[in-house]
């Protein structure tokens, strides 16, 4: 068996160093310290544990020999990052490219990644940018350029009045959320967010030392929030209402009508301000349409939207993203980024400039790209609407299905054990269909999983076939 970190034949590092700095050496050497006899199963974790005690045996017997006494060292770490928890997301997409790695011909599903390469202009706007020597530092909230770009798409396409000094340009759109956050919110605020989320969401809100409310919501009603529910769970605490549409896990997507709903009752409350994230907007599918909250009628003034290129222009790896509003809140996340990374790539940022000139929503290249997202989605709720105990709400855009599964707890697999949840449910799928998804619970809601549609057809049919396969011989557990 593997050691484990929480095993009583485990110790920290620390109290190893204290064990091992004792004068009774000889004494605590010949104790009672024991590893596996099966080292080939020695987990990375316990690998290190051996390594700090020998390191730790080392260092003792060195001091003892020159008579000075050793110092622990305090390897405590801030409550603000104890608090908070990895991204399921990372772990199991890292984990899948290990094994693909090592050979095992894994299907990844679990990361929110285009397939697609970067649009031909896009990329060559990037390489020009290097040729020409536009290398060095940019203003920390972006180019005059690109700012002036991206006041013209938000007027253009969202109905939004900017002026470039109320737009800040950040390494992704995932660093400009968490900036909104440490900017607005002080300790013991209160930060609103639906259920299912995007995992980082409440992360996010522990780092700015405010706390995560989750509102459910219901696969029935496509995944959205209730008015009503909103409306009982505000008080004078409430300082942020996270909204994400087209929404990451669900794909759901919020109509004009919902949304003025919601805006009626954030009205009511002088003190919550909202941020829509809407780094999916032009992956949608028709009938539905995108509307941006700040487009509201008293909105503007509460509202500060994020967006991005990673996702409709396939440009994750160029790490790019914005934040629109009222230029106080935007300052204030200027500064921050200021002392945090300063200003986003130069080079990525030409690139951004590229990718708002290619035409109206990202003109044909992201057209072209969105048909194919809409033709994989058709095909896996027509695979899945087959299965018996599958539940479904169907994307009405980004690129994933968030699919109950819940049916399939409660039974036992051969050589594996029992499916008790969304977590052993996607460990069973990747150890027997070879096939990475991400448990629902790390969106907040566990009788699901996610499944990325960013993958090719051809991809998404093998997968169908492998995790069909491997439900097969489970039944279902719970009744339909």
């Amino acid at each position: 068996m593997p050691v484990s970190l929480r095993s009583s034949t485990c110790i920290s590092r620390a109290s190893v160093c204290r064990r091992f700095q004792r004068t009774d050496l000889a004494s605590e050497c010949s104790g009672s310290l024991s590893f596996p006899s099966r080292p080939h199963n020695l987990s990375f974790k316990s690998l290190d544990i051996t390594r700090q005690v020998q390191l730790c045996r080392t260092s003792a017997m060195a001091n003892a020999k020159s008579g000075i006494e050793e110092i622990g060292v305090d390897i405590s770490l801030s409550p603000r990052v104890n608090s908070v928890k990895p991204s399921k997301t990372v772990a199991i997409t890292d984990q899948a490219t290990a094994l693909v790695q090592a050979g095992v011909p894994v299907i990844r599903l679990a990361a929110g990644e285009p397939d697609f390469d970067t649009p031909t202009p896009i990329a060559e706007a990037g390489i020009n940018a290097i040729r020409e020597g536009y290398t060095r530092y940019t203003p920390n909230a972006g180019t005059q350029e690109l700012r002036t770009a991206i006041c013209h798409k938000l007027r253009e396409e969202n109905g939004l009045t900017y002026t470039p000094d109320q737009i800040l340009v950040s390494n992704g759109a995932k660093q400009s959320i968490l900036q909104a956050l440490l900017a607005v919110c002080s300790p013991g605020d209160e930060v609103i967010i639906p259920a299912p989320f995007w995992v980082s969401y409440p992360e996010m809100a522990r780092l700015a030392d405010a706390t995560p409310v989750v509102l459910p919501t219901q696969i029935s009603g496509n995944f959205l929030l209730d008015p009503k529910l909103l409306q009982s769970k505000l008080s004078d605490k409430s300082r942020l209402l996270i909204l994400c549409s087209p929404s990451n896990p669900t794909g759901s997507v919020y109509s004009k009508e919902l949304l003025e709903e919601i805006a009626e009752i954030v009205a009511k409350h002088p003190r919550l301000l909202v941020l829509s994230d809407e780094i999916y907007e032009h992956i949608i599918y028709s009938p539905a349409t995108h509307t941006s909250f700040a487009s509201l009628p008293g909105m503007w003034e509460r509202t500060l939207t994020v967006n991005g290129f990673s996702k409709a222009f396939a440009m994750t790896g160029w790490r790019l993203g914005y934040l629109a509003g009222p230029k106080h809140f935007v300052s204030a996340c200027n500064k921050i980024q200021s002392q945090f990374t300063s200003g986003a790539s130069s080079i990525s940022q030409k690139a951004g400039v590229a990718a708002l000139g290619l035409g109206y929503a990202g003109g044909e290249a992201v057209s072209n790209m969105v048909k194919a997202f809409r033709e994989r989605r058709d095909f896996l709720i027509k695979s899945f609407g087959e299965m018996r105990g599958v539940k479904m709400s169907e994307p009405q855009g980004a690129f994933y299905l968030f699919i109950d599964l819940s049916s399939y707890y409660g039974a036992k697999a051969e050589g594996f054990g029992t499916i008790e949840n969304s977590e052993s449910l996607c460990r069973y799928l990747l150890d027997v269909a070879q096939v990475a998804l991400v448990p629902g619970d790390a969106f907040g809601d566990d009788s699901c999983v996610r499944i990325s549609y960013a993958a090719s057809l051809a991809t998404l049919k093998a997968a169908v076939e492998r995790i069909k396969k491997a439900l097969a011989p489970l039944g279902s557990a719970a009744p339909v």
